[in-house]
């Protein structure tokens, strides 16, 4: 659904992209993993036909980013980094306005059953602006759905979430994937990847160093020695179980 060959891009003297060589399958969660600066959203903003490459080529289910730019623009669909949301209008609201901006049939139909799919058909009628963190990612992914694009590209879509809303996203993703949406997901969280990808690759100084599931990934370290220790608990694990119990009580 995604291919990338030798894509290249440069401001300045500054060379962001080296020669970026990926594909993505169809259904499946693809993790571009890297640091800030390793070029991540420079790809996702090519391959959403925001920026043009330098060299190399690019297509989204088929069609050519540079030659079709249309097309792919009608089969991709965009999360970026902070939620892109209308805090003033409540979240059936914001699911609404773009169903009709699309032009599709029964916006309110499509707005509810999007609500319902990502569990927030009881907060459908508040405004965005009392909307938790996660809540507000979740929305902004069920709006990127509308029109039901085969290819979503999330660009570190957990950026400044808690543990909780982090894990609400992970669920959203998972769900997108095992409904058949292709997911290109840039991440610099490593256990996000962990979590998530069926293929990861890691960008590094505008160059993908490797690709592969993650257990191809753990196959270039050295087999691990068994140790018998005794594990304890993380201050993630402390937090939601906290936070866990005091939400049944």
């Amino acid at each position: 659904m995604i291919s990338v060959s030798g894509l290249e891009k440069s401001f300045g003297r500054l060379h962001v992209l080296r020669g970026v060589d990926f594909e993505v399958g169809r259904g499946s969660i693809f993790a571009l993993l890297g640091s800030n600066g390793a070029g991540k959203t420079t790809v996702v903003k090519i391959l959403s036909t925001l920026l043009d490459a330098d060299a190399g080529q690019a297509s989204v289910a088929g069609f050519d980013v540079r030659t079709q730019a249309a097309r792919v623009r009608e089969s991709l669909s965009l999360t970026g980094q902070f939620a892109a949301v209308d805090e003033v209008l409540s979240g059936r609201e914001n699911l609404v306005l773009i169903a009709r901006l699309r032009h599709l049939a029964n916006p309110r139909r499509v707005a509810d059953e999007l609500l319902e799919r990502f569990g927030l058909t009881d907060a459908a009628g508040r405004k965005v602006a009392g909307y938790s963190g996660g809540m507000r990612r979740r929305l902004d992914i069920a709006m990127s759905l509308i029109g039901n694009p085969p290819v979503v590209s999330l660009d570190e879509p957990t950026t400044g979430l808690d543990p909780e809303a982090r894990r609400e996203v992970w669920q959203a993703v998972r769900q997108l994937a095992a409904q058949g949406t292709t997911v290109l997901l840039t991440t610099q969280y490593l256990d996000e990847a962990e979590q998530l990808a069926d293929r990861i690759a890691i960008l590094h100084e505008g160059r993908i160093i490797q690709n592969g599931t993650l257990a191809e990934l753990k196959q270039l370290l050295p087999p691990a020695k068994v140790e018998y220790v005794e594990k304890q608990p993380t201050l993630e694990d402390v937090f939601l179980t906290l936070v866990g119990s005091t939400e049944q009580s």
